[in-house]
């Protein structure tokens, strides 16, 4: 006990600011239970890893290590140091793993703005995927409509979104996702019903449900543009502002829609059948991937990856088509 009180007396505890370093040099020797075998480990020579060594315990107060002929051996304090800095280099050793990984894109959080048909099909696809891939993202769904999703990016609440029918802005990146086919929703006792694939042409003088009612342009002004293409002006009976409600109207007798593709196999409503359209080329629509174009995050660039793969994935299957 005297000479401990001794030891301590000349060498004063000095303020705990620890250096990770002497950290690093304490659980080589005290691992290694020899100075020299510790310093070779370490790519540094014997003294000042001598000199850190007591450095630390001039620091802390307290003798970690008695030196004896065959080496080192570990005081009591230096048995309960190296128990409690264990968990110290641990949580450590766990941040640096943990700041990698976010810096490669395999950890963080993905915030993904929705809308639309696809969420029924391919963007819960892409998720999946995504997750499968980097299971250490967290992500977190936004329902957002266009507009809503263009501002979110600018103010940086979310990193990416979902949409159809985007105009060219120079702060907002595009990828394609798919080009979907379309398929006309009837109402199951109607004549055209009885058709395999229906001409668009024959829609013209029919009552058509139309959505989303917010975010133009979007489906609506495709679905025009295509009729128009036809050679007719769609009659508009009703603007509704998702996919569900306007295939419950058509399933009421309220008129006629169109639907992605992707879309059908998920959506069925009693009273409403599914007919691919007999037009060729077929009509078509795209879905879009939007983020930042400045945004240079390796957490984006991870997920267009896994963007590309499944257009990539779904074109080799025929599901979609060049846009």
């Amino acid at each position: 006990m005297a000479a401990r009180n001794a030891w301590h007396n000349a060498h004063p505890p000095a303020p705990t600011r620890m250096d990770l370093r002497r950290l690093k040099y304490f659980f080589a020797v005290a691992e290694e239970l020899n100075i020299g075998r510790a310093a070779a480990r370490l790519h540094i020579s014997q003294p000042p890893l001598t000199r850190q060594i007591r450095a630390l315990e001039s620091q802390l107060g307290v003798e970690l290590f008695v030196r004896t002929a065959k080496g080192m051996e570990l005081t009591q304090a230096g048995e309960i140091f190296k128990e409690d800095a264990g968990q110290i280099r641990m949580l450590v050793e766990a941040a640096i793993d943990r700041a990698q990984r976010a810096g490669e894109g395999r950890l963080g959080r993905l915030d993904v703005a929705i809308f639309g048909t696809a969420i029924y099909d391919t963007i819960p696809k892409l998720l999946e995927d995504f997750r499968n891939r980097l299971p250490g993202v967290n992500i977190v769904l936004h329902t957002m409509n266009k507009n809503e999703q263009i501002d979110a990016l600018r103010q940086r609440r979310i990193t990416v979104g979902f949409n159809r029918m985007m105009p060219a802005l120079p702060d907002i990146g595009c990828e394609l996702v798919a080009t979907e086919t379309l398929m006309a929703v009837l109402p199951e006792r109607h004549p055209l019903a009885d058709l395999e694939a229906v001409p668009m042409r024959a829609l013209a003088e029919l009552p058509m449900v139309m959505f989303p009612n917010v975010g133009r342009p979007n489906f609506i002004d495709r679905v025009i543009e295509l009729c128009r293409h036809q050679g007719f002006e769609p009659r508009i009976a009703q603007e509704v502002g998702d996919a569900v409600t306007g295939i419950a109207l058509v399933a009421r007798g309220f008129g006629v829609t169109l639907i992605p593709q992707s879309a059908a196999a998920s959506l069925r409503v009693a009273g409403a059948v599914y007919r691919p359209l007999s037009d060729r080329p077929q009509p078509v629509v795209d879905l879009i991937c939007l983020y930042r174009a400045n945004d240079r995050s390796a957490l984006l660039q991870s997920f267009l990856d896994v963007v590309r793969a499944y257009r990539q994935s779904q074109s080799s299957l025929g599901m979609t088509e060049p846009g």
